[in-house]
């Protein structure tokens, strides 16, 4: 069956889609809106079949690049699809990314479980794995739909002591209002400085906050006024998606992080939402304390580029090196 796609210039109309075929919070028309006012352009469209029913939608960023390769096309945890429709989707996506951005590649990272039908398929459909990853396919999400026992039960032994001990100490925890972004963003440019990672300007944080509104809540551990302890989601209404985090030496000495994460836990579970992800896994001290929330781990299907220009070998090889250089200052597709 033939599928055509169409550009949705309408935010209701946008998100209707995506929440309604499950579709991840970085496909929201927000997370959009602030790619867009921070160097991307962003081109959302819906995939219907001859009747018009929609069969699959997809919120592309397209960046600029230096002349012959003109721009490069990146899928975030999308498309969403039709069960079984995963590939008519992609295809129809692809022809559409090259006809409107000339692009030399659609790279796709979507949200779909690395042993899947769809993400099997991948490599018969044509798609080469990258290992220029944005976002990182190892992770940990949770089962929203257990209940809170069962969720306690299988996190580890002194997590569930952590979360009792933190609870109990002279810590507010609660959602952060616009006035007290600030103090989130002091607590995690500590937190960037001591653990020597890179983080944008303010502006692009708030933007993120404004721009998804209720999908973006930010949750604190408060010592009197002052915040200890942070953590900063993106959410649909089918999945709840770790953005920023971090804590000062006073809230890890309390051990709000237990409290806090457990907070986020049981808040996105009240808004109906059924899966948590912890947004990565890697061999660090960060993910050896977020293994202690579950005794599983999940892999997604990975970086999947689509060559859409004869350019592409030649972008393909000098990618790696130019994100080696990039990264030294902001990043090409730093999310």
């Amino acid at each position: 069956m033939t599928l055509s796609v169409v550009p949705c210039p309408v935010r209701e109309q946008w998100d209707a889609a995506v929440n309604g075929q499950q579709g991840h919070p970085m496909q929201l028309w927000g997370w959009g809106e602030t790619k867009a006012a921070h160097n991307w352009s962003v081109d959302r469209v819906l995939v219907q079949d001859t009747a018009g029913e929609l069969v699959g939608s997809a919120q592309i960023l397209v960046r600029k690049l230096p002349f012959p390769f003109r721009s490069l096309a990146y899928l975030p945890r999308g498309p969403q699809a039709a069960a079984g429709r995963e590939r008519e989707v992609q295809d129809a996506v692809v022809l559409y990314v090259k006809a409107a951005h000339k692009s030399v590649a659609l790279s796709m990272e979507p949200d779909w479980d690395a042993d899947s039908t769809p993400a099997v398929q991948l490599a018969g459909a044509g798609w080469k794995r990258s290992e220029s990853t944005i976002l990182i396919p190892r992770t940990l999400i949770l089962d929203l739909t257990q209940t809170e026992d069962e969720l306690l039960g299988a996190m580890a032994k002194k997590t569930r002591q952590y979360i009792r001990k933190s609870g109990r100490e002279a810590l507010e925890y609660r959602a952060v209002t616009a006035a007290e972004l600030p103090q989130c963003l002091a607590v995690y440019k500590e937190t960037a400085r001591r653990a020597n990672f890179g983080i944008h300007a303010d502006g692009y944080y708030l933007d993120i906050f404004n721009n998804l509104g209720e999908g973006s809540p930010v949750y604190a551990a408060f010592d009197g006024d002052t915040v200890v302890s942070f953590l900063w989601l993106a959410a649909s209404d089918a999945t709840a998606f770790e953005l920023y985090g971090g804590m000062t030496d006073a809230g890890s000495q309390l051990r709000a992080n237990f409290s806090l994460k457990w907070l986020a836990i049981q808040e996105m579970k009240a808004r109906g939402i059924t899966r948590y992800d912890f947004n990565g896994l890697l061999n660090d001290g960060v993910s050896k304390f977020k293994f202690g929330f579950a005794s599983h781990e999940n892999m997604l299907a990975g970086t999947w580029d689509k060559g859409l220009s004869p350019l592409y070998p030649v972008f393909a090889k000098a990618l790696p090196l130019g994100r080696k250089r990039i990264r030294k200052v902001r990043g090409l597709l730093k999310r």
